[in-house]
């Protein structure tokens, strides 16, 4: 007996313990545990759920170490240790009535069928109903036979009741279910001729009723004939895992022990006999001719429905497109598809008259976009405190069904870019993805393929059923990505700055052979991910005229939980024909992509680390470094007092004589002459190395700082100027007034907010104002080209928000909350919000009137 622990008894080779309450039994487990520990027992938990646990241990080293089970309570352990016995066999019994029901719904036609079959209008000859009726009388006898015996021993129960010579006499004739298999497809074939050929049989075949008895009342439901020949082929493949269940929860001591693993030894040969003939048949769908249909790509996409976002699970087989739709799941029960639409590849194109016109795409305002990161952030958060607090399992649930319910809605409205598809006959269809690089993905592997195949026959509706039914073994992707589907020790991702600079490409050359460019224009595109999908993060500039580019160019990239950095190489082309106006990559070819995840241990270094991204044959070298954000939002005076960057505003405009610094005077003039219409303007990343040069220039006062501008990539100036502002040891709206305008935004009142938020701005010290007002004018003008550098107001305000009023000595770290965990959407938290809604609101301002006459000369002022 184990000492001191109630609830404890051993009997064979098993440990047993239970409690009344689950804290009970989970006490008396662990002192079982520690007790073992301590004795030099080597325990495996096999099984561990509420009222019981089985404990097996290695031989009889129990009684070795002295612990010797209690006689008395040995047989009162046995009975509360086979308690799961009964209601294992209480749900096979279930599943047993279930099965029969199906079986009786094949066989309800059958006997019309026949006695039709002698008339002089039959609807069936009587082979055709001998073959697709094959063995279901004889399999509905032995299940039968196997419930009506079931049934009064379970009624009847006690741990001593014997079933097992039920189980290993049905075991003993899984020969019918061989004869079954083997005739399967020839009986689903033949059902399909006979519906094309005789309507009324198609009526029948498609209208079978299946009883379904619940609270003593039957309801019957409609199936089809083709899903119910699949329900035997189906219950053999899982004939092992009902044994599996019933001999955990039978003791080795049990007189049906030897049976039902006689029963279950069966069983495992015949499966394995079954899985070598069939698993062409499991893995792939037969097409005609012999060939194999296999599946060799699937992932869930949005689809454009008549302007609509629909989520769909798209596989692509062999031979053919399938889209289909995941059915809610409800009471727990397995996932299943809807067939939507599917394409045969011989008869899929990628181009249409109608791609002459872009294709017009519903898009969610940038603000809602990042209202649903903000909630997803929070839900994260929250969901991270009830864990750790060990609250109870509703209130967790409540969190992760909101959290699915955001983070689903995030990934529907989020992808922009279209992969367009169209039918010989006719029909288009479009996805929308977030990533080039997935879109290139898909057309490779389709255009791939379409070489490969050959023309197959277009499929039935029997024929199109079976496939998506298959779709559920079949798939790879199993859950929509989330990130309530990942594990919970899966690394949350990084949050913070990544540094990378791309060096240069080698094996170019032959990837270059097939073009006919014989001069290509080269550049990169770097991807991250962020709540559940990637997007692109920085552009490298156009290495002209060579196959062996050397970019070496730097970049910094905001991480929001990512785990993926993805490159993509492009030949740029010029002066070609757009097929398609909205889609990019109909212009720029991909000569390659690759992607590495971003190992936390590994950039957790102050060192840059170099790697190598492999691309089919081609090369890229990268560097990267990894700046956590607690460390990169720290505002660093300057050591270079007669400098600009570090050093206080009013110090730069005293020292200049001038109204607004010259540095962002010559930085919004270069962007106004020659960057309004840049796609990403300010949220595309410059060349850091750029950026570099242009601070040293201003600086050290260089005379020819707007010759060195006018040569660079118009991104490198627009990171010169956010490098300024991140800069300034003091943020532009000042640490004093940041609270008051964090605070003022919050009011509810439009009156009252304005009079705040007017009243703190004219509080700002004068160059700090007009600095402002200045920088301000600029973003709006910025704004008004939206329509071609897709930046809003909203999308201005996210870039300079943080940069503009981040305090600099209040807080280092975000989020501000020392008790809130940094967590994967840490940037997007409440203050990071504030911050972008504070300049927002001035952004969105038609006109900000002055009261104050001096102010009003400020403001007015031409004098820069």
């Amino acid at each position: 007996m184990f000492d001191g622990v109630e609830g404890v008894g051993v009997f064979l080779d098993d440990v047993v313990i239970w409690g009344t309450t689950r804290a009970e039994h989970d006490e008396r487990l662990a002192k079982v545990m520690e007790k073992a520990k301590q004795a030099g027992l080597k325990l495996n938990k096999q099984k561990c759920q509420f009222g019981v646990s089985e404990i097996t241990y290695l031989g009889d080293k129990l009684s070795a170490a002295g612990i010797q089970p209690d006689p008395e309570k040995t047989e009162c352990d046995l009975e509360k240790g086979l308690e799961m016995r009964k209601w294992v066999l209480s749900g096979i019994l279930a599943s047993e009535e279930t099965y029969l029901s199906h079986l009786e719904a094949l066989l309800l036609p059958m006997k019309p069928l026949k006695a039709a079959a002698t008339t002089s209008q039959p609807v069936l000859t009587v082979a055709q109903i001998e073959t697709i009726f094959f063995k279901v009388p004889e399999l509905y006898e032995i299940h039968k036979e196997f419930y009506d015996g079931l049934l009064p021993r379970v009624q009847q129960w006690s741990h001593h009741q014997r079933v097992g010579d039920l189980f290993q006499k049905m075991a003993s004739q899984l020969g019918v279910y061989r004869a079954f298999v083997d005739n399967y497809e020839l009986a689903v074939e033949t059902a399909e001729k006979c519906c094309q050929a005789n309507a009324q049989f198609s009526e029948i075949s498609e209208n079978l009723k299946v009883r379904s008895p619940k609270d003593g009342k039957d309801t019957t439901a409609k199936n089809s004939l083709e899903a119910l020949l699949y329900k035997p082929v189906d219950r053999v493949t899982r004939s092992t895992l009902v044994l599996h269940d019933l001999l955990k929860h039978t003791p080795a001591s049990h007189p049906d022990h030897p049976l039902l693993q006689d029963a279950l030894r069966i069983s495992q040969n015949f499966l394995s006999s079954i899985n070598e003939e069939s698993a062409p048949r499991r893995q792939s769908m037969m097409v005609r001719k012999g060939e194999n249909r296999q599946l060799l790509k699937d992932g869930f996409m949005v689809e454009l429905v008549e302007g609509a976002r629909k989520l769909r699970h798209v596989f692509l087989f062999s031979d053919l497109l399938l889209c289909t739709k995941l059915k809610k799941q409800i009471g727990g029960k397995s996932q299943q598809y809807d067939s939507k639409w599917y394409i045969p590849l011989t008869e899929l194109t990628f181009q249409s008259p109608e791609d002459t016109e872009p294709l017009s795409v519903p898009q969610t305002p940038d603000e809602e976009l990042d209202a649903l990161k903000v909630k997803i952030s929070h839900l994260r958060s929250e969901l991270q405190r009830e864990k750790k607090a060990n609250k109870g399992s509703k209130v967790i649930d409540r969190l992760r069904k909101k959290l699915s319910e955001q983070e689903s809605l995030l990934l529907l409205m989020s992808p922009s870019l279209s992969l367009r598809l169209h039918h010989k006959n006719g029909k288009s269809y479009a996805f929308l993805l977030s990533s080039d690089y997935e879109r290139a993905e898909w057309r490779e592997i389709l255009k791939e393929q379409q070489k490969k195949c050959i023309k197959t026959p277009a499929l039935s509706s029997m024929e199109l059923q079976m496939l998506t039914s298959s779709c559920i073994k079949l798939q790879t992707v199993h859950h929509i990505p989330l990130s309530i589907n990942r594990d919970d020790d899966e690394c949350p991702g990084l949050s913070g700055f990544l540094n990378v600079i791309v060096h240069s490409a080698c094996g170019l050359k032959q990837s270059l052979s097939e073009s006919s460019t014989s001069s290509p224009n080269l550049y990169c595109t770097l991807e991250v991910d962020s709540f559940g999908f990637f997007s692109n993060k920085a552009k490298t500039r156009v290495y002209r005229y060579t196959t062996e580019p050397k970019w070496n160019e730097e970049f910094e990239i905001d991480l929001e939980g990512s785990q993926t950095l993805r490159l993509l190489c492009y030949e740029k082309c010029y002066n070609k024909t757009k097929q398609n106006k909205e889609d990019v990559e109909s212009t720029d070819r991909i000569m390659g992509k690759g992607q590495l995840p971003l190992d936390p241990q590994l950039l957790q270094g102050k060192d840059w680390q170099r790697t190598v991204i492999p691309m089919n044959g081609i090369e890229v070298k990268l560097s990267m470094k990894f700046t956590s954000r607690e460390f990169s939002l720290k505002r660093m005076p300057s050591r270079k007092p007669m400098g600009v960057f570090g050093v206080k505003l009013s110090t730069v405009t005293k020292r200049e004589r001038s109204k607004v610094p010259y540095i962002i005077r010559q930085c919004v003039e270069e962007i106004e002459r020659r960057g309004m219409e840049e796609v990403g303007i300010y949220r595309v990343s410059g060349v850091a190395t750029d950026i570099q040069t242009l601070k040293t220039a201003f600086d050290t006062n260089n005379k020819d700082v707007s010759v060195m501008m006018s040569e660079m990539d118009v991104n490198a100036i627009a990171g010169t100027l956010k490098l300024y502002f991140r800069e300034l040891p003091e943020p532009l709206f000042t640490d004093e007034l940041y609270p008051n305008f964090a605070g003022g935004i919050t009011l509810t009142d439009s009156v009252a907010k304005e009079s705040c938020m007017l009243n703190l701005l004219l509080s700002l010290p004068e160059p700090n104002l007009v600095t402002f007002l200045f920088l301000l004018d600029h973003l709006k003008r910025v704004a008004e080209k939206e329509s071609v550098n897709k930046m809003s107001l909203h999308n201005l305000a996210t870039v300079f928000g943080p940069t503009l009023l981040r305090p600099s000595e209040k807080d280092s770290k975000i989020p501000a909350n020392p008790t809130q965990p940094i967590s994967m959407g840490d940037s997007w938290s409440q203050e990071v919000m504030s911050q972008v809604q504070v300049l927002l609101y001035f952004l969105q301002l038609e006109t900000i009137p002055t009261p104050d006459s001096k102010r009003q000369s400020i403001l007015f002022s031409t004098e820069v």
